[in-house]
């Protein structure tokens, strides 16, 4: 069975504020491997200039293509008036196949919605339980497919984690991947909602253990379709192939 992490940084950041400035990859690998996780989406940790971090990113990548996918990390505020520029360069050169974007840097912008749109590419965006704005750039990008982490809130904000669901329910382009839900009965919850094809595995590494967050995915107790769905299927349709430029096929699977 193929198994893709969609959420694992790397690099070091510019600040050193603390261990979310240093995605080693020595352990996370050792763990990926002995939990069976065949493939990992790597995007960096925070920095101060994405540019520079997507390029070391991007030589990650390049040393083990068969094994890494690279997403380029884009600051709405920083960024604002080149992202295009950069995306262009993280596609055609970088050979990148997403975007992350984090609130923690500046809430999402319609300048990346749109770039992610022109490109073809999925926004994996973590909206610190600000959730009500998806809606409206989900429904303004019908096909820009909005991955969501979390549920929405590292931070374990139920109410925010309860209108993803809400949104993966009514809004076939949005997504949720798994990583650091603690509160195991909303995963359930969205797979008897939305169904199995809206969440995207995902483990937050590597400071979250690969193999803990995978086995979250295996006590859910799906039929193997399901779960391949969830582990890496679901994931995989939604990216463009190297260079495309072209829209992702969004909602193929969503019910």
């Amino acid at each position: 069975m193929t198994i893709v992490d969609a959420h694992c940084h790397v690099g070091k950041g510019d600040t050193l504020t603390g261990p979310w400035d240093v995605g080693r990859l020595d352990h996370y690998l050792r763990r990926a491997d002995a939990a069976g996780i065949t493939q990992t989406v790597l995007f960096s940790v925070f920095h101060g200039d994405y540019l520079t971090a997507n390029r070391a990113v991007a030589k990650v990548v390049a040393s083990r293509p068969e094994r890494f996918i690279g997403f380029a990390f884009v600051h709405p505020a920083r960024d604002a008036g080149r992202v295009a520029e950069l995306v262009h360069e993280a596609v055609y050169q970088l050979g990148f196949r997403g975007l992350k974007v984090h609130r923690h840097d500046a809430a999402l912008t319609p300048e990346i919605a749109r770039a992610a749109d022109r490109f073809g590419l999925p926004v994996l965006y973590d909206p610190m339980g600000q959730v009500a704005p998806l809606e409206l750039f989900a429904t303004e990008f019908p096909r820009v497919a909005f991955i969501v982490p979390h549920l929405g809130s590292f931070a374990d904000d139920w109410a925010a984690q309860r209108a993803v669901i809400d949104l993966l329910v009514r809004l076939p382009n949005v997504y949720a991947d798994t990583s650091g839900v603690r509160r195991f009965d909303l995963l359930v919850e969205a797979v008897r909602r939305a169904g199995p094809e809206k969440l995207i595995f995902g483990s937050d590494g590597p400071w979250l253990h690969p193999g803990l967050e995978l086995a979250k995915i295996k006590a859910l107790g799906l039929s193997r379709r399901d779960e391949q769905a969830v582990l890496g299927g679901t994931l995989l349709e939604l990216l463009s192939p190297l260079g495309a430029g072209q829209p992702a096929a969004v909602g193929a699977r969503a019910r």
